[in-house]
């Protein structure tokens, strides 16, 4: 399943790449909340976004009361910021989406001259809206935006928000049909289709765990995550309290192989995937600003690093999760570039199926790719994992001087 484009393209584009221009997009923040399966259960999706829009204007140096002055040669001149849009990102949107974004936006000290957006793409929402302010940015509309990825699982997840009955005439094409198909079952047609056994997703699941384990023991996610003061309901007495969420709280200890093969298949008696192989149920946010590289300099703002290019290929619904297979070979060939010019990928592990077979089929080393763990072990808050995404490559590569990242995701919602 090795795709030939590991060796069939010369390296002149990473050089290419990695020359720097006053027209450069690039990042000057990037931070997420922690994922949790319980400690923010009771945060509502539009506390986790406020969270998440402060920190990064904080970390950014951005000044609240400049955001919403409009664009001219005079602020330009003076050196002072615009920000032009906020893009923001969530497959669940609650109270119309636009409006609970609104609202943070507003609570986070963003005047209401700054526009906003919400945006679906399902579980790569954050990672289009970092697209969108990039690309807009390009093309000269502004010199500064921000991209936000928020869910709330425990909020506005299950079957309970679908749609009561779909139309009959649409649902005649089988490929429509097939985009309603759970989740589970798209991870195990991949399986199934790629020969991807359980053996092979257990060990990838557990050392998806095992590198997160090991990562949160170190310290290495305190520069990515923001500190959560968290109102909680204790599930057992009921009682209401004001906590801080500074963790993810769904890696474990001492996962292996052998103890995750154990569990029993949760959508097939034949199948091979199990809550222990899959993405988490989780709530959480995160926030990436963008800017011109000039911009940036002139304001003195932090760069962490520089957006490229993106794509999103299509692939047949019955299984979404083979997403990244398509896409990064169509990305490093749009840019001349090859697996080995790639520093670190980060793959999204929406299922271990899916996230072994992209990785193979591309030629990945393993050990390129979501070295400190992945949605197995973080959690998977839809329309936020995007964008926790490169709040994780960024902080890993700045630790390990590394300087070319990529990230995907495969893209599908349906709840399993």
């Amino acid at each position: 399943m090795t795709s030939s484009i590991t060796n069939a393209l010369p390296s002149l584009g990473k050089a290419r790449i990695l020359i720097n221009s006053p027209d450069d997009v690039v990042v000057v923040s990037a931070v997420r909340t922690p994922f949790t399966k319980g400690g923010l259960k009771d945060m509502l999706p539009e506390d986790l976004m406020k969270v998440v829009m402060q920190e990064s204007i904080k970390r950014a140096g951005v000044k609240p009361e400049l955001l919403g002055r409009p664009r001219s040669a005079r602020l330009l001149r003076e050196y002072e910021l615009t920000m032009s849009d906020v893009q923001v990102g969530t497959v669940l949107p609650p109270g119309m989406g636009a409006t609970v974004a609104r609202m943070a936006q507003l609570s986070a000290g963003i005047p209401y001259t700054v526009p906003l957006q919400t945006l679906s793409r399902q579980c790569s929402s954050g990672l289009q809206a970092v697209v969108n302010v990039a690309n807009s940015i390009k093309v000269g509309d502004y010199d500064i935006g921000m991209a936000v990825g928020v869910e709330s699982m425990t909020a506005n997840y299950g079957a309970a928000t679908m749609p009561p009955a779909f139309s009959d005439d649409v649902m005649e094409n089988p490929e429509s049909a097939d985009c309603l198909l759970p989740m589970g079952i798209t991870s195990e047609n991949v399986a199934k289709q790629y020969g991807i056994g359980r053996k092979e997703q257990d060990e990838f699941a557990a050392k998806s765990q095992q590198k997160a384990f090991a990562a949160q023991k170190a310290g290495l996610f305190k520069e990515e995550t923001v500190p959560v003061k968290a109102h909680w309901t204790d599930p057992k007495t009921e009682e209401e309290k004001e906590i801080i969420v500074d963790s993810d709280d769904g890696i474990r200890d001492g996962v292996t192989a052998e103890s995750l093969g154990k569990l029993k298949p949760a959508f097939a008696k034949d199948g091979c995937t199990h809550a222990g192989n899959a993405s988490q149920v989780s709530d959480g946010a995160a926030a990436v600003i963008l800017a011109r590289r000039s911009t940036a300099q002139k304001l003195g703002l932090p760069i962490l690093g520089k957006y490229v290019g993106s794509v999103v290929v299509g692939v047949p619904p019955k299984i979404m999760g083979i997403g990244p297979a398509a896409a990064i070979p169509k990305l490093l060939e749009n840019y001349n570039l090859k697996v080995d010019d790639i520093d670190l990928f980060e793959i999204n592990e929406a299922f271990a199926s899916q996230a072994v077979m992209s990785i193979k089929h591309c030629g990945i080393p393993f050990e390129k790719v979501n070295p400190v763990g992945g949605a197995i072990a973080f959690g998977h808050p839809l329309g936020a994992t995007g964008a926790r995404q490169l709040a994780t490559a960024f902080s890993e590569a700045k630790r390990n001087g590394q300087k070319t990242i990529v990230t995907s995701m495969c893209i599908g919602e349906y709840p399993t």
